[in-house]
C-alpha cells in the first residue's frame, strides 16, 4: 500500500477545513439573507394589516361585517398591493380582493391560534398557482371582541429572486475563496515539507556513510534543531569512527608485538638442540609474561563487550573497602618500587563498609592505579580514602604530565586515546565508568598538563542504600 505523503496530507487536511468553514459560513449567510427578506415582507404586511384593522376598529365597528362586505368597501385594499381576505370566526372566506367567488374556508385551528394569538404568520403555496406566498392573519375587533379575520397575502417570487441572486454571488464568493486557501494550502504545505524533504536527502546521504554531507541551517526552531541534532550525529560518527579506527590501529599494534616475540622465542628454542638453561628460561619467561600480556588485552575486550551489550551482571555484598583498599595497595607496593614511584598510602584504621561487587572494584582500583604507575615515571602517586556524611571516597593523585584541555572531557569515552596516550586499548577508563555507574557510584577525572592527574571515586555508605 502506497503511503500519502506529508505534502498531501496537509493540503488534504487544511482543504477540509476550508471547504468547512466556508460551507458553514455560506449556510449562515444564505440562511440569514433569507431570514432578513422574509422579516421585511412579513413587517410590510404586519404594519399594512395593523392599519387596516385599526381603520376598522375605528370606523366600521359600528357596521356588521356582512354590511360592510356587501357594501363593497374597498377603503381596506387600497393602500395595499397585497391579496386582502375577509373572513368571519369560522374562517369562512366572505370576502377576496382578487374578486375570487371559489367557497373556500381555512382550518378552525388556525382560525383558533388566530383569535388566541392575535397575529399569525404563514408561508405556504396558492390553490390556484402554486406560487409561494406568505401571509398575516389578525383579528377585526368590536368592542375588544373578534368578529372576523383580516388576512393579507403577498407574493414571496420577488424576494426569492433576490436571495437567489444573493445566493449565487456568495456561493461564487466561497468558490473562490476555497481556490485560493487551495493555492496558499499547497505553498504553505511545500513549506512545511521542503525543510523536511531536505532534511531527509541528508539523513539518506548520512546513511551511506557519507558523513561529510551537513545540513543547512533554518528559520523554524523545531526543524533548525533537528538540522543540528543531523550535524552533531555525523560529527559525533565520523569522530567514533576516527577513534575506532584508531583503536583498531593501535590494538593490531598491541597485539602484533607481544605475538611477535612469542613467535620469535618460539623460533629460536626450536632452533637449538641443545640450549643453554638461561636461554631457555629467558624464553619461556618472556613468552609467559607476553601470552599475559595478550590475556589481559582480551580480557579488557570481552568485559568490554559485556558491558556495551548489558549482559554484565554483579554480584553485590557488603564489603569493608578499608580492607579491600590495602589489598590491592600492598599488591602494587612491589611495582611502585620497581619503578622508583614514591607511593603514599593513607587509609583509615577502622571499618568502612559499603555494597558492591569486590573483584569489580578492585579491577576499577587496580586500573586507576595502573594508569597512574605508567604515566607517572619516578614521581609521586598518592592514595587516600575518606568519607563524609554520604559517601566514601577514594582519591588517586599522581604528578604525571597530566591529560591536556581536548583530550580530558573524552578521556573516558570507548576506545579513546589521546594524543600523547600510552594506552593500549583505550577501553580501560570506559570500563571503570561503566563499573561505577552499575554501582551508581562517582567516577570523576581532573588534570592538568604538567601538574598531573586526579581520579576521585565515590561509593555510597551501607546505611544509604537501606
Amino acid at each position: 500500500m502506497m503511503k500519502k505523503s506529508i505534502k498531501s496530507r496537509l493540503i488534504k487536511n487544511f482543504m477540509i477545513i476550508i471547504i468547512l468553514t466556508v460551507l458553514i459560513i455560506e449556510i449562515s449567510l444564505i440562511k440569514g439573507v433569507k431570514e432578513y427578506f422574509y422579516n421585511n415582507v412579513e413587517t410590510i404586511l404586519t404594519n399594512q394589516l395593523e392599519l387596516s384593522t385599526t381603520f376598522f376598529e375605528r370606523y366600521f365597528s359600528a357596521s356588521d361585517l356582512s354590511d360592510i362586505i356587501l357594501d363593497d368597501v374597498d377603503v381596506f385594499w387600497l393602500h395595499t398591493k397585497a391579496q386582502v381576505q375577509i373572513m368571519d370566526t369560522s374562517g369562512k372566506i366572505l370576502m377576496d380582493s382578487l374578486g375570487t367567488d371559489i367557497e373556500e374556508s381555512i382550518d378552525p385551528q388556525e382560525v383558533n391560534k388566530i383569535l388566541s394569538d392575535g397575529k399569525t404568520t404563514k408561508i405556504s403555496e396558492t390553490t390556484y398557482s402554486n406560487e409561494p406566498v406568505m401571509s398575516v392573519s389578525m383579528p377585526l375587533l368590536k368592542q375588544n371582541k373578534p368578529v372576523g379575520i383580516m388576512r393579507f397575502t403577498s407574493s414571496l417570487n420577488i424576494a426569492n429572486d433576490m436571495i437567489i441572486q444573493i445566493s449565487k454571488l456568495l456561493i461564487g464568493l466561497g468558490i473562490a475563496v476555497i481556490l485560493i486557501s487551495g493555492l496558499i494550502s499547497y505553498l504553505l504545505a511545500k513549506s512545511i515539507v521542503k525543510p523536511i524533504t531536505e532534511l531527509t536527502q541528508v539523513a539518506g546521504k548520512m546513511a551511506d556513510a557519507q558523513f561529510k554531507v551537513r545540513s543547512r541551517e533554518y528559520k523554524d526552531a523545531e526543524i533548525d534543531k533537528l538540522s543540528l541534532t543531523l550535524n552533531y550525529m555525523a560529527e559525533e560518527v565520523t569522530r567514533r569512527e576516527r577513534i575506532k579506527d584508531d583503536f583498531i590501529s593501535s590494538i593490531s599494534h598491541e597485539l602484533k608485538t607481544p605475538l611477535t616475540s612469542i613467535k620469535g622465542w618460539a623460533i629460536t628454542l626450536k632452533s637449538y638442540e641443545n640450549l643453554d638453561k638461561k636461554i631457555l628460561h629467558d624464553g619461556l619467561e618472556i613468552i609467559e609474561t607476553e601470552s599475559d600480556r595478550l590475556t589481559n588485552m582480551v580480557d579488557d575486550l570481552l568485559d568490554f563487550s559485556r558491558f556495551t551489550s548489558g549482559r554484565i551482571s554483579l554480584v553485590k555484598e557488603v564489603l569493608d573497602i578499608n580492607k579491600l583498599s590495602n589489598q590491592v595497595t600492598n599488591q602494587l607496593k612491589p611495582r611502585a618500587l620497581n619503578n622508583n614511584i614514591q607511593f603514599n598510602i593513607s587509609i583509615p584504621e577502622e571499618k568502612i563498609f559499603i555494597v558492591g561487587d569486590m573483584n569489580r572494584i578492585k579491577q576499577v582500583l587496580i586500573n586507576i592505579l595502573d594508569n597512574a604507575f605508567k604515566f607517572t615515571g619516578n614521581g609521586v602517586v598518592d592514595f587516600s580514602l575518606y568519607q563524609d556524611d554520604k559517601y566514601i571516597y577514594i582519591k588517586i593523585t599522581d604528578n604525571g604530565p597530566g591529560i591536556s584541555k581536548e583530550d580530558l572531557p573524552h578521556i573516558k569515552e570507548r576506545f579513546y586515546k589521546g594524543n600523547n596516550s600510552n594506552s593500549h586499548s583505550g577501553i580501560g577508563l570506559s570500563i571503570c565508568d561503566e563499573i561505577m555507574k552499575l554501582h551508581n557510584g562517582i567516577f570523576e577525572i581532573y588534570s592538568e598538563e604538567q601538574k598531573g592527574t586526579t581520579v576521585i571515586i565515590g561509593f555510597l555508605k551501607e546505611e544509604e542504600l537501606q
